[in-house]
């Protein structure tokens, strides 16, 4: 047997991008509050009957989100352009060495309905 569990956590960040629609507004420094989720999937471990301790899971993403939290995105480290796409590979990266390896990293904005699924 398979399972996916998940853990969500949120983020409120600043950032500029380069785009031909939109141009205007989108090159000023303007933030959003993003969502992520982060699903792992994998068997039950015999012994505590758990895909992953979510306690280990929450807290990378507790230090993820002080990585992205207030801060200006364009800036942060191994990014790149702050699109929804770049957070999911971004998040995906920080967190391959777990184990077992994310299977799914989901990032959105509720506000706007935008959103981004990277499966692994």
């Amino acid at each position: 047997m398979q399972f996916t569990v998940h853990q969500r956590f949120f983020f409120d960040a600043a950032h500029t991008l380069q785009r031909e629609i939109e141009a205007e507004g989108s090159r000023r420094i303007h933030g959003h509050t993003y969502h992520a989720e982060i699903s792992v999937t994998g068997p039950r471990h015999p012994d505590s009957g758990m895909v992953i301790d979510l306690g280990h899971l929450r807290a990378r993403c507790d230090r993820l989100r002080e990585q992205l939290d207030h801060h200006l995105l364009d800036e942060v480290p191994g990014l790149g352009p702050a699109t929804l796409e770049n957070l999911c590979v971004f998040i995906a990266r920080d967190l391959a060495d777990m184990q077992p390896a994310p299977s799914r990293v989901r990032v959105w904005r509720d506000a706007l309905g935008d959103g981004c699924v990277l499966d692994l």
